[in-house]
């Protein structure tokens, strides 16, 4: 049986971030952990770029146009939405993942859904970098991962 694994060797590649402005206390500490994951694992911090989204809902689109760009060999997105006493969290929730999916399938660059979907803020909080590990180190691995993944398909 051949076998097709990646490395985790951010070397050379070229990642954009999309965060939310919206929750930024959570969401900054997993900008740290992508950034951070980045480079401990060879990658230059000169190879990232950070574009900043008003919200969740908003990530798709923004990562859309950067997929779409040519520059970059992945997207990384990261946000928090928090459930609230209305459904404005499933409407958000369900439209990013969706979206994200969808643009990553239509351009053909991994995209990243690091976008915590939490019932609480101390959910969030425990998954931005306490408890829980930092989703956005993990969501930056996993982009790595599947682009020299991708890379070795062909």
């Amino acid at each position: 049986m051949n076998r097709i694994e990646a490395n985790l060797i951010a070397t050379g590649l070229k990642v954009a971030i999309v965060n939310t402005r919206w929750n930024h206390f959570i969401v900054d500490r997993l900008v740290e952990g992508a950034e951070t994951a980045f480079v401990q694992h060879g990658g230059n911090t000169d190879d990232l770029t950070l574009v900043t989204a008003p919200g969740s809902f908003e990530v798709p689109l923004v990562a859309q146009k950067l997929a779409r760009s040519g520059r970059y060999d992945a997207v990384v997105c990261l946000g928090a939405v928090i459930r609230g006493a209305t459904d404005h969290y499933d409407f958000v929730a369900g439209s990013a993942t969706s979206g994200l999916a969808r643009v990553s399938l239509e351009t053909g660059v991994p995209v990243a859904f690091g976008i915590l979907t939490t019932d609480t803020t101390e959910q969030a909080v425990e998954r931005a970098g306490t408890k829980a590990g930092n989703k956005g180190a993990e969501a930056m691995l996993a982009m790595v991962e599947t682009v020299n993944l991708l890379r070795q398909i062909g």
